[in-house]
C-alpha cells in the first residue's frame, strides 16, 4: 500500500456546545480483578465508563452460558453507571499458543472464520450491553500473503461483522495498530477505500492517541481532528516516539493539554478509555492516578493545568 497523509485537520472553532469527555479504564489493566470487582472499583472512583475486553477473565466468549453472563454484567453496569465499549484485543482468546492469532488476514480461509465468529458475537454482546462501539483490528500480514491479498482477505472477513454491526447500530470501531497491516490513519482510509466508503456509523475507528504519538507523522491533536469524522472510540496513555510500549501518564512524551482540548473541540461522544494492558499489577492503584492525571488537565487548557500534572508538555524518553 502506497502511505498517503491523513486528511488536512479541521480549524474550525469549537463548539459551543461540545459535549464533557467521558472518562473510562479498560479491563485489559484490571486483569487480576474479578470482572465485579472491577467495574465497582471504576464507578467508586468516578470513570463514566468501562472498556471491557472479552477474555476468559472478564466475560468469556467462548464459553457456556454467554447470554445469561453477559445479562449479569449489564445488571452490574446499570448499578454502577458505568457506559461500556467493548474490546477484542484479548492476547490468546481464540489461540492459545499465538498472541492475536488467527487474524483477519491469515491465508487460512477457515482461521478468518474463528475471528470473524468472534467479532460478531463481541457485536451481539455490545448490542446486549448498550455499548458505544465494538474494537477490532487487522492483525499482522502473513509473510508469504502480499499485500493486495492481506486487504482483500481483511476487507472481505470485516464484511459480515460490519453488517452485524449495521444491523445493530452499534459502530464497528477498527484500530490502527504499529506492526500489523493496518497500522496507521492512513491503512484506515485504505481499507475503507477497499470497502467502497462505508457509513462511519458502520466502520468507524479506533484511535489510540500513544500509537498518533508513535508512528504518525503530526501531532497527535492534529491526528484527531483530522480523524473526528471516523472515531468511535478513544484509547489513551502515554507513549515514546518509535517506540510502541504503553506506560502510565507522565512516563512518555504525549502533550495531553492539546489532546483533551481537541478531543472536546470536535465534540467527540464516544468514550476516552485509558489502555495500560500491561501494567495489572498495579491495576488499582494506576486506576485512580490516571483519573487524577486527566481531570487535572481537563480543568484547563493552560501551563497551569498542566503543572498540576507534574510537567508541562511531554517528558523525554
Amino acid at each position: 500500500m502506497t502511505s498517503t497523509p491523513p486528511p488536512v485537520p479541521s480549524t474550525s472553532p469549537p463548539s459551543p456546545e461540545a459535549p464533557p469527555l467521558r472518562l473510562a479504564y479498560g479491563t485489559n489493566g484490571l486483569t487480576d480483578l474479578r470482572l465485579t470487582d472491577a467495574l465497582t472499583l471504576l464507578s467508586d472512583l468516578g470513570y463514566d465508563g468501562v472498556a471491557l475486553t472479552l477474555d476468559h477473565m472478564h466475560l468469556d466468549p467462548l464459553a457456556p452460558g454467554l447470554a445469561a453472563r453477559t445479562a449479569r454484567v449489564a445488571d452490574t453496569l446499570r448499578d454502577t453507571g458505568l457506559a461500556v465499549a467493548i474490546e477484542t484485543g484479548a492476547r490468546y482468546v481464540l489461540d492459545p499458543r499465538r498472541k492475536h492469532h488467527p487474524t483477519l488476514i491469515d491465508p487460512d480461509p477457515d482461521a478468518r472464520a474463528a475471528r470473524t465468529d468472534l467479532l460478531r458475537t463481541a457485536v451481539r454482546v455490545g448490542a446486549d450491553l448498550g455499548a458505544t462501539a465494538v474494537h477490532c483490528f487487522s492483525g499482522v500480514r502473513d509473510p508469504g500473503s502480499t499485500d493486495a491479498d492481506s486487504w482483500q482477505r481483511l476487507a472481505a472477513a470485516l464484511a459480515p461483522v460490519a453488517a452485524a454491526a449495521s444491523d445493530t447500530g452499534l459502530p464497528l470501531a477498527v484500530e490502527p495498530e504499529p506492526g500489523h497491516l493496518l497500522s496507521d490513519l492512513a491503512g484506515f482510509h485504505h481499507l475503507r477505500t477497499v470497502m467502497g466508503a462505508p457509513d462511519p456509523d458502520v466502520l468507524g475507528l479506533t484511535l489510540d492517541i500513544g500509537h498518533c504519538q508513535c508512528l504518525e507523522p503530526v501531532p497527535p491533536a492534529d491526528c484527531i481532528r483530522a480523524a473526528a469524522p471516523w472515531t468511535r472510540h478513544v484509547q489513551l496513555e502515554d507513549m515514546c516516539r518509535g517506540v510502541h510500549e504503553h506506560l502510565p501518564f507522565g512516563d512518555g512524551e504525549i502533550d495531553f493539554p492539546p489532546v483533551l482540548a481537541a478531543l472536546r473541540d470536535t465534540a467527540y461522544r464516544g468514550l476516552v478509555s485509558v489502555e495500560l494492558p500491561r501494567h495489572s499489577h498495579a491495576g488499582p492503584e494506576l486506576a485512580r492516578t490516571s483519573l487524577d492525571f486527566l481531570r487535572s488537565h481537563l480543568l484547563s487548557s493552560s501551563p497551569q493545568a498542566a503543572a498540576l500534572a507534574g510537567r508541562v508538555g511531554g517528558a523525554p524518553c
